[in-house]
């Protein structure tokens, strides 16, 4: 995910939701280039392993999994959309950069913005 900082005060607003990140276990990668990098460490996935650990997690357990996931990300979400709220009171904005646009996340409701990261190609 890509978050753009439009505004007065960039380098504070990127220390906020770098501050906020840091609290889940992630550090913020300043991107110098709208690109995304291509790390020429990263390694495949052998398919073989990877379909027999889905094989061997019963169905209902992923189901519960994947509500517990998205509770989690959804609380994530909505501390990241209000801290850009808060943002764009001290006059800056956080903007979600998608392949085809970018949008304001002060304007985003937790939901919405799962489904937009959901949407990328690249999401995870």
């Amino acid at each position: 995910m890509i978050i753009e900082f439009v505004g007065a005060d960039v380098e504070a607003a990127g220390k906020s939701v770098a501050a906020l990140t840091s609290n889940w276990g992630y550090q913020l990668e300043p991107a110098l280039t709208a690109e995304p990098a291509n790390d020429p460490d990263t390694k495949g996935v052998d398919p073989v392993a990877v379909t027999s650990l889905i094989v061997s997690i019963p169905s209902a357990m992923l189901a519960v999994a994947d509500i517990a996931d998205r509770i989690r990300k959804r609380r994530r979400a909505s501390e990241l959309i209000e801290r850009a709220q808060q943002l764009a009171a001290q006059q800056a904005a956080a903007r979600l950069v998608c392949e085809d646009r970018s949008v304001d996340l002060a304007t985003l409701t937790p939901d919405q913005l799962l489904d937009l990261i959901a949407d990328e190609p690249s999401a995870t």
